[in-house]
């Protein structure tokens, strides 16, 4: 049995149903009383099942402060600022939050999605304490989520994962241990790789859907039907648009492109624009609603669906929420 600190709840319980022992930490006090009750703070389909069985079996166990561990997860929030920047206080805050219980042959995993050099210039920097080299008795790496919400518990087990960490001997000690609960291939690579494959996926992502979104406001204005195009192009076999919409929200997807383009702003143009297309999308529907209104002379406006995705509880970036602000602000 391992000890395990992490601050994820489903990753928690999933390595405490694997035979971890586990402690979560969470900032919040009710989150951490909810938990120890064997209860769950967030909607994940079999969640409250699971985490309700590790609890009970004394697997699993919440507190407000890190505690000496054999494997850290770090899985804290990286949004951007105002001017797009990289936020990475969290991540800072839990490396140096972790750095006193960190000891010779510790593993340090880095989950969050974060720019390229985070794992070394930030994590490693923070969390490893002096006395201790990273590679040699102590091991920090790279792992990126790649879960889908609704589907948590079955990705995070079933997917393939890609694991890098800053010295071969890192990446071996981190594949190695998520072999222990990963069904998925486990695929090593360095550090700032890992980091940017999380970021080129979900930006080929934004790209493709900004695609779809500035072809959709383009056939509006030529007076096409923009699903009709997009249904009757698909039908070539290499094509393959995807369905447009209000825009791109979530926490990954609306958020990681901007990493990358703060990291090389010179090489990144199509990133941005895609960024500024999909950021657009939620004014082109306002005024499709306005235009609607004063066509049909409704009185009333019913907006159905506030979240960023189709059965899910998060809000974060959702474009709906600012198609409400702006139609609110036009009464």
């Amino acid at each position: 049995m391992t000890g395990v600190q992490t601050c994820a709840l489903p990753i928690s319980s999933v390595l405490a149903d694997r035979g971890h022992r586990v402690s979560g930490v969470d900032v919040r006090a009710e989150v951490v009383q909810t938990i120890n009750r064997g209860e769950i703070h967030i909607h994940e389909p079999h969640l409250d099942q699971l985490v309700r069985r590790v609890v009970a079996q004394g697997s699993l166990a919440a507190s407000l402060e890190p505690r000496p561990a054999d494997v850290f997860f770090l899985c804290v929030p990286t949004p951007v600022t105002a001017d797009r920047a990289p936020d990475i206080r969290y991540v800072e805050a839990a490396a140096r939050a972790i750095r006193p219980h960190v000891r010779r042959g510790s593993l340090i995993l880095l989950e969050s999605t974060s720019p390229p050099g985070t794992t070394e210039n930030v994590v490693a920097r923070h969390a490893v304490p002096s006395g201790l080299t990273v590679g040699r008795n102590v091991f920090v790496a790279y792992c990126p989520e790649r879960v889908l919400p609704g589907r948590i518990l079955l990705e995070v087990v079933e997917n393939d994962r890609v694991v890098g960490g800053i010295t071969p001997e890192c990446t071996r000690r981190a594949k190695e241990f998520y072999e222990t609960f990963v069904k998925g291939e486990v695929l090593p690579t360095n550090a700032v790789t890992a980091e940017t494959v999380k970021l080129a996926e979900n930006s080929f992502r934004d790209v493709n859907i900004a695609f779809a979104n500035e072809l959709s406001m383009l056939a509006e204005q030529i007076g096409a039907d923009p699903f009709e195009i997009i249904e009757l192009a698909n039908r070539h076999p290499r094509v393959n648009i995807l369905a447009p919409g209000p825009g791109v929200g979530g926490h990954c997807i609306s958020v990681d492109p901007w990493f990358l383009v703060h990291a090389a702003p010179e090489r990144t143009p199509l990133l941005r624009t895609a960024r500024e297309v999909n950021d657009r999308k939620p004014g082109h529907v306002v005024k499709t609603v306005e235009n609607a209104v004063r066509r049909s002379g409704a009185g009333v406006i019913g907006c159905l669906g506030l979240t960023y995705k189709a059965d899910v509880d998060d809000l974060r970036e959702s474009p709906s929420l600012e198609v409400v602000r702006q139609l609110r602000r036009r009464e």
